[in-house]
């Protein structure tokens, strides 16, 4: 429960890096931190020691491959999306998925797909009620 916990709780950080991992599969410390580079300005051993505190977390499993470190996420990011957006529902918008989503639609434009995605689900969802 207590590892679970922690995954539950990434920072901002640790989150870009999963998202590397996410998107690109296993991965070197020197790899994750270019990718991360494109974005921000950051320091290999920066990254490397946020690794290494994410893997004492349970957060990232670490392989050898000689001598090079490869790291992998333990959690999905679809399971991730799902413990954070259920604590974010829970946390700031008091259990409510309609208050939730009528912020997201406000605050952002929704393109025609992501539009016609919305009214796919909702309408799916009304037909397994009926």
């Amino acid at each position: 429960m207590e590892q679970e916990q922690k995954i539950f709780k990434p920072t901002e950080s640790e989150l870009e890096i999963l998202s590397v991992l996410w998107e690109n599969g296993p991965s070197t410390v020197r790899f994750v931190n270019e990718k991360i580079g494109l974005r921000k300005n950051t320091g290999y051993t920066t990254t490397l020691k946020l690794m290494q505190i994410m893997h004492e977390k349970g957060m990232v499993e670490r392989m050898m491959d000689g001598r090079t470190h490869i790291y992998s996420a333990i959690a999905s990011q679809d399971e991730m999306q799902v413990r954070l957006l259920d604590r974010l529902l829970q946390t700031a918008f008091s259990g409510s998925a309609s208050r939730l989503v009528m912020q997201a639609l406000g605050n952002h434009k929704a393109s025609e797909e992501e539009l016609r995605e919305i009214k796919d689900l909702i309408n799916k969802l009304e037909e397994e009620k009926s």
